[in-house]
């Protein structure tokens, strides 16, 4: 692991408000020219602190207006079908994360929709007919108060 000093932490501060800036933006933001700018950004990729650069969509804009929390309990069988579960969760775009857990649940899923018919169609089609599943536990999110990628970097 790298020590990332206060410049290294500035630039990933703004690359996860806004990773479409430029170079030549992020250097001036920064106080740096833009060679070093370019070269601290390659290794801050390289080090695992940028994971990826992405666009992020509008949800409600693209019809998926029902945000699921749902919490999947396995069987004693299904214990041993970890690896599958986990394999057919990442096959559907309706997952938007995917979590293990402990507690009273083995896993915590947040599913996007376009509507209650919609979950209704992944759930009895989908997820409730994964092998080793013995309990889910849907909660309907009714508004967003928060929503944020941006990690607390201090």
């Amino acid at each position: 692991m790298m020590d990332l000093d206060t410049t290294d932490m500035t630039i990933l501060k703004h690359l996860q408000q806004d990773a479409s800036v430029s170079v030549a933006q992020l250097a001036e933001a920064v106080n740096l020219s833009q060679p070093p700018c370019w070269r601290r950004i390659k290794k801050l990729e390289s080090e695992g602190y940028i994971d990826r650069r992405v666009t992020l969509l509008n949800r409600r804009k693209l019809g998926l207006n029902l945000v699921i929390y749902t919490e999947v309990k396995l069987s004693a069988n299904g214990r041993q079908a970890v690896g599958d579960f986990e394999d057919s969760i990442r096959s559907f775009p309706e997952v938007t994360e995917c979590y293990v857990m402990l507690g009273r649940s083995d896993f915590l899923l947040r599913i996007v929709a376009k509507d209650v018919e919609h979950y209704e169609d992944f759930f009895r089609n989908h997820l409730s007919q994964l092998p080793g599943v013995q309990d889910i536990n849907s909660s309907v999110a009714l508004s967003e108060v928060k929503y944020s990628t941006e990690l607390p970097l201090g």
